[in-house]
């Protein structure tokens, strides 16, 4: 199918779904679920072509993690799906009505935003993530993933097409662009007609590509150059739990840590534990010349290695004075996704709360938590690092728009 004949299709769709019921919605979703879950050997089929082709082409084990599909993923998948079934569906909701002093009634509700596009890469999670919660805010979707998953994705999506028209969900509200080349989606980018907003979801040569080009209105999710911050006080084994957890328990995903930042007074005592723990996971170790002094062996850090999201077994590490000269560290290389402290000062934790500039901010807990599913919203569309509309984990309210009503009874200006 041509990228504008899906475009037309998509946006006649969307108009149809903004009438869909609660209940259409909530049994198209459970019917998705369900035949994910029935269906997961032919999924596992065309995700096993991926993740062969992907061996082959010498994409990282940490990368070709992220690709893989297993049952219990698939399940896991499914049970994101009836989550989002289960939440509350905004669409209709009443944000406020107030009546004012010419009579007239005025309130705002909540309305589907209409066809939204997401340019994404290798997870193919997304692609159910992202069609199941479009369709409980009645947007009609146009997924383009990236060609080291366009198997998975095409199987994926052919099972919730079947199941969610079967249930009532007309036609045309989940779409596939299955030509993954540059120039298709470039052409997505500029589908302006019938796309209302463009979601790239992926790392930073994505994110910039889609942000600069784009005729439609973007909405940016940010790459994850995400640190941990070792206080002056702190809990030795609450700090080493988090960091293991944070870098090495999924090293490919955005939320994932990449930066471990220690205090001067804290170094001598963490940095040995901290370290050991790490190489013991396989991590390798890039540190500054103080880390270097304390544990001779590994490799040195340099400047671009703050900047870097590594979504590998990777972490640059910096000894600095205080919580000033880590949050200011923080402030300059981060990607504004997620950043922790590990701390028993209160007064240190408020001030890392109210002064680093990122979409979630932690006290005592792992960066890993920067998810939908974790946040309650069943799934995510992405993780919004910009400051407008939406921020952090996107679930069902992000992906709606409000639209002004205004009742009278015969009222002229």
């Amino acid at each position: 199918m041509e990228l504008k004949e899906m475009g037309a299709l998509a946006k006649q769709a969307s108009y149809s779904l903004a009438n869909i019921s609660a209940k259409t919605k909530n049994d198209a979703l459970e019917a998705i679920a369900a035949a994910l879950c029935e269906r997961a050997d032919e999924i596992i089929c065309a995700n096993r072509i991926d993740v062969d082709a992907a061996t082959e082409n010498g994409m990282s084990k940490a990368m070709t993690d992220r690709l893989l599909l297993t049952k219990e993923r698939i399940d896991d998948i499914a049970n994101g799906v009836r989550k989002v079934k289960d939440l509350d569906d905004p669409i209709g909701e009443t944000i406020r009505m107030e009546k004012r002093p010419n009579g007239l009634e005025i309130g705002q509700k909540r309305v589907p935003i209409g066809v939204i596009a997401i340019i994404y890469e290798s997870r193919p999670n997304v692609t159910a993530d992202a069609a199941a919660l479009c369709l409980k805010t009645s947007n009609a979707v146009i997924l383009r993933g990236g060609s080291e998953a366009v198997n998975s994705n095409k199987a994926i999506v052919k099972i919730m097409q079947d199941a969610a028209y079967g249930a009532g969900i007309p036609e045309g509200s989940i779409n596939l662009v299955e030509d993954t080349s540059r120039e298709t989606a470039a052409e997505l980018m500029r589908l302006r007609e019938y796309v209302d907003v463009l979601i790239p979801r992926g790392g930073k040569g994505l994110i910039k590509a889609v942000v600069e080009n784009a005729d439609i209105p973007v909405i940016e999710t940010g790459s994850g150059n995400c640190h941990i911050y070792i206080d002056e006080k702190y809990d030795k084994a609450m700090a080493l739990d988090i960091l293991i957890n944070a870098k090495t328990s999924r090293p490919s995903v955005c939320n994932a840590a990449e930066t471990l930042l220690v205090a001067r007074s804290s170094a001598a005592e963490f940095i040995p534990a901290a370290f050991d723990a790490l190489k013991e996971k396989g991590v390798e170790i890039r540190g500054c010349e103080e880390c270097m002094k304390i544990y001779p062996g590994i490799k040195a850090a340099d400047e671009e290695d703050y900047y870097t999201e590594y979504n590998d077994y990777i972490i640059s590490v910096k000894v600095v004075d205080g919580i000033d000269a880590a949050i200011a560290h923080i402030n300059k290389y981060n990607t504004k996704h997620s950043e922790a402290i590990v701390t028993t000062d209160y007064f240190n934790a408020q001030k890392f709360l109210n002064e680093v500039d990122a979409a979630a901010v932690y006290v005592n807990a792992s960066t890993r938590f920067t998810d939908g599913f974790e946040f309650g919203f069943g799934a995510e569309i992405g993780i919004s690092t910009q400051k407008i509309h939406a921020r952090g984990p996107m679930g069902l309210r992000e992906l709606t728009s409000t639209k002004y009503v205004i009742y009278g009874n015969g009222q002229i200006r």
